[in-house]
Parts: C-alpha cells; structure tokens; sequence
C-alpha cells in the first residue's frame, strides 16, 4: 500500500489535480472577484493551470507559448490597459437580480454536466500521428525555414504594438 503511494504515478496525478485545481481556482477568482487587478491575477493563475494541462497533454511548446503569450502578454496587456483607463468614482453600482445570477449558474453547470457526459459516453479513439511528432526542435525548423516569412512579419507587427502601446503610454492619461 506504501509503495503504491509513493509510485511516479502517484506524483504525477497529483501534479496533474493541483494544474486542474489551479485552472478552476484561477477561473473563479477571475469571475468573482470586484477588484480588477485581482480579476486578472486569477486569470493569470487561470492560464498557468491550463499550461501545466498542456504539459502533461506532452506538448510542452504549447505550454510554453500558453505562458509566454497568455500569462506574458495578455495578463500584462490587459494590466497596462487597467492603469491608464480613468478611475470614475461617480460609477454608480448596480445591483444584480439574483435571478441573473441563478440563470447563469443554471447553464454553465448545463454546459458542465452536457460536456462531461459526452466526454464520458463518447467511444474514443486513439489517433497516432507518425509524420510529425510535434517537438520543439521540428517546430522550429519549421519556423525558420518554411514559415520564415510570416514568422517575420508576425515579429513586425508586435514591434509596432509595444512602439504604439509605449508612445500611447508616454503621452499619459490627461493627455488621451
């Protein structure tokens, strides 16, 4: 029973419950939270739960480019985004029905159960895929070599965004 515990295996699903638990902790902080910066730190956590998903899915560049781009850029975007936008204390609250807030908890919980049932009565099959196994060193042989050109002008285009998000950055908010 002992050895049992202490198996690889043992550690892995439990590596892999704690991403799981990650994501859907990261998700409802996100959703509940009332403070914005709070909201996009469970975010944040939201997205390093799927990456470790990624991970254990053998697919670590996926996981790679889900931290660098979601949690790197998108999480800090959406930052910058939340400092410069004005701080309007004359916002007047509104109080929600509970009723919204039941319908809403009725069809996410519908979608849940509807999703997991499939997963769970669907008769999957194993695809193996021979030609490209997907590791990081054929991705970039094809990023280099047969992609080379959109590589770039994705590269091109991102200098432009972080130049116009500086220049829009300096100007400061009076200025907008």
């Amino acid at each position: 029973m002992i050895q049992t515990l202490l198996s690889a295996e043992t550690y892995a699903a439990a590596v892999f419950l704690l991403f799981i638990f990650a994501t859907l902790a990261g998700a409802a902080i996100a959703v509940s939270s009332k403070i914005l910066i709070r909201s996009v730190t469970g975010l944040a956590l939201c997205f390093l739960g799927v990456a470790g998903i990624y991970y254990f899915l053998n697919s670590p560049f996926l996981a790679l480019m889900q931290i660098l781009i979601y949690v790197g850029a998108i999480c800090v975007v959406i930052i910058f985004a939340i400092m410069l936008a004005e701080n309007d204390e004359n916002m007047h609250k509104k109080k929600q029905c509970i009723c919204s807030s039941i319908a809403a908890f009725a069809a996410s919980t519908a979608l849940t159960v509807g999703i997991v049932w499939l997963a769970m009565h669907n008769n999957w099959q194993r695809i193996s895929c021979q030609s490209n196994s997907g590791s990081v060193e054929q991705i970039g042989k094809s990023l280099l070599t047969t992609y080379s050109m959109s590589f770039e002008l994705i590269s091109v285009v991102l200098l432009v965004a972080i130049i116009g998000s500086l220049v829009l950055a300096r100007s400061g908010r009076d200025k907008l």
